[in-house]
């Protein structure tokens, strides 16, 4: 009992991500999922599956979320935390209502979310809860009482998912020729996002240029190059740098691009490029195709020598963070006053999404913040 009162008011945790195909038939599926409402002709879908049938028509999304679950439940037993964990997707089975029912059916009353996004933005945690908003009414549709959910608070300067990042970068600059390593660059990639979006991220006091979005990724970069110079010696040359863009050519979109950010670098005579995913949880698809394929392809058409560094997946360290989220949230929930692990100058997240975070360009409904419809 006392390991259930660690937890409570929590009696499950629900990982929420993205999703993906797992076979060749579910490639266009998914991307009509993904896509539903925004009036993309089936022709661009046919363009960007065929990235996906590179692999076999297999985005690497799920295996992962399967090892993340498995290093969750793992951490979870060696540390006495009895709370199952659930998996829900938001765009491929399994499929988030579908997970939310079966909670309820379990009796799952009071839910933490934990999303595979680290960052404030529309994308990255506002249309997640706007997801969780639709399954809840769906259930409450179906007769059913829907769970109250609460979503962990953004995690991009907790030091269990910075430091296997940055170990991640110095393995892949000691796997640089020796002759260039020290010259080396870093760019740090994320997924684009319309300037539009960046620039409304977060809470409204955070909203300015690039908002919370671009400010969190800057704090990310900073403190991995912090963490490489305290192991090298060397500060790095480095720069936030955007990827996996898919908007109308008209929609300004943060820039500059990574291949178009290879070509400067080149132009300027630099030896060597170590680019980091430091806006994904994981090796999904915009990892293999927009910086293993398409910036590798570039990288060796201009001859520069690049290496890619590993995203934080499953890692153990991943975990252990998880966890305390988990338990910091819980805490605060009981009334506690808890000590927030977080490094860098922006400081720990915000628990509860106030009002005007993160908007979108038409009012819906969503889950887990000031502004819930579910409290």
């Amino acid at each position: 009992m006392a390991d259930q009162l660690v937890t409570s008011p929590y009696d499950a945790l629900l990982l929420l991500s993205f999703g993906g195909p797992e076979g060749p038939d579910d490639v266009i599926p998914f991307l009509e999922n993904v896509t539903r409402g925004r009036g993309i002709p089936p022709e661009r879908l046919k363009e960007v599956g065929q990235h996906y049938f590179l692999f076999g028509g297999v985005s690497p999304i799920n295996e992962q979320n399967r090892a993340l679950l498995d290093a969750l439940r793992k951490d979870f037993a060696e540390h006495g935390v009895e709370l199952p964990v659930y998996w829900g997707n938001r765009n491929w089975a399994p499929y988030l209502t579908d997970t939310l029912r079966e909670m309820a059916a379990d009796g799952r009353r009071r839910i933490a979310v934990l999303a595979t996004s680290a960052y404030a933005s529309y994308s990255g945690c506002r249309q997640y809860r706007e997801n969780l908003a639709d399954a809840l009414a769906t259930l409450a549709a179906e007769g059913l009482e829907p769970p109250r959910v609460d979503k962990l608070r953004h995690y991009f300067n907790h030091p269990g998912f910075l430091r296997p990042m940055a170990e991640g970068v110095l393995a892949s600059l000691a796997e640089l020729p020796e002759s260039v390593r020290a010259d080396a660059h870093l760019a740090f990639t994320t997924h684009s996002i319309p300037v539009a979006s960046a620039d409304t991220s977060g809470p409204v006091e955070d909203h300015g240029e690039g908002g919370a979005y671009v400010a969190q990724h800057l704090d990310t970069a900073r403190l991995i190059v912090a963490a490489v110079r305290e192991e090298t010696g060397i500060e790095y040359p480095w720069r936030l740098v955007y990827q996996s863009r898919s908007g109308a050519p008209h929609i300004p979109w943060l820039e500059p691009d990574i291949c178009d950010h290879l070509e400067t670098l080149h132009g300027e005579g630099v030896p060597a490029v170590v680019m980091a995913p430091i806006g994904f949880v994981s090796d999904h698809m915009e990892v293999l195709y927009d910086l293993d394929t398409e910036a590798v392809a570039k990288a060796a058409e201009l001859g520069l020598p690049v290496r890619r560094s590993a995203t934080v997946g499953a890692d153990p360290r991943f975990a252990a963070a998880v966890r305390d989220l988990l338990l910091e949230r819980a805490a605060t929930e009981r009334g506690s006053v808890v000590e927030r692990c977080a490094l860098g100058t922006l400081g720990p997240s915000h628990d509860l999404c106030p009002v005007g975070c993160c908007p979108a360009r038409a009012p819906r409904p969503a889950a887990a913040g000031a502004d819930s419809p579910y409290a």
